[in-house]
């Protein structure tokens, strides 16, 4: 059985101390991220058999991205591959299976959070919609049980479902905004390959 090589990133923001001061190391300051690649496959999943139009991206490689990328506005891949191994023919396919799927998570996170966002708009006016009414139970002062229920049953109904809306809005689809943000930097990211 084959070894598994374990991937390894070595990522600008965190400037290990692993090249000497020299060409590698230049590369590295230029770039917003600069990922160091033993070989195209590590920007993949090591499971997916699949040609690199299709193929699933590496989840050590998204988390060292989004790791990277947090306090950055404009981000730019840099993957430093060696000069040997390079193919130009892969890499166009591999920038296109980069923004694709970037793009794909983006509009799904964004749809995600719209949904969310009117579903909790929903809820909140429907809430106050149940305290008004149930003001204007309480406003007609009759001792009929049912309207007493109905009156109780509104206000307590209302009061819960509005602060549920709100909170949908605000934290429920506050806590996409990570993830959104990143897919959103990385869809309009530059990618580009360089020689080490």
């Amino acid at each position: 059985m084959k070894k598994r090589v374990k991937k390894r990133y070595y990522i600008k923001a965190k400037k290990r101390k692993i090249f000497k001061k020299g060409k590698e190391w230049k590369l590295l300051q230029r770039s917003k991220i600069s990922l160091i690649l033993n070989t195209y496959e590590d920007i993949f999943s090591g499971f997916d058999p699949r040609p690199y139009h299709e193929k699933a991206l590496s989840d050590d490689f998204l988390q060292e991205a989004k790791r990277a990328s947090i306090d950055k506005e404009d981000v730019g891949l840099e993957f430093l591959v060696p000069k040997k191994l390079r193919n130009f023919n892969s890499e166009e396919q591999i920038k296109k299976r980069l923004k694709e799927h970037f793009r794909k998570h983006h509009n799904s996170i964004n749809l995600e959070v719209s949904k969310i966002k009117r579903k909790g708009w929903y809820f909140a006016f429907g809430g106050l919609g149940m305290i008004i009414l149930a003001a204007f139970l309480s406003s007609l002062g009759s001792s009929n049980l049912i309207i007493h229920f109905f009156t109780v049953l509104f206000e307590a109904g209302g009061w819960f479902t509005g602060w549920t809306g709100l909170d949908q809005i605000y934290y429920t689809a506050g806590n996409k905004k990570p993830d959104l943000e990143f897919y959103k930097k990385m869809s309009k990211c530059k990618i580009i390959f360089l020689s080490y």
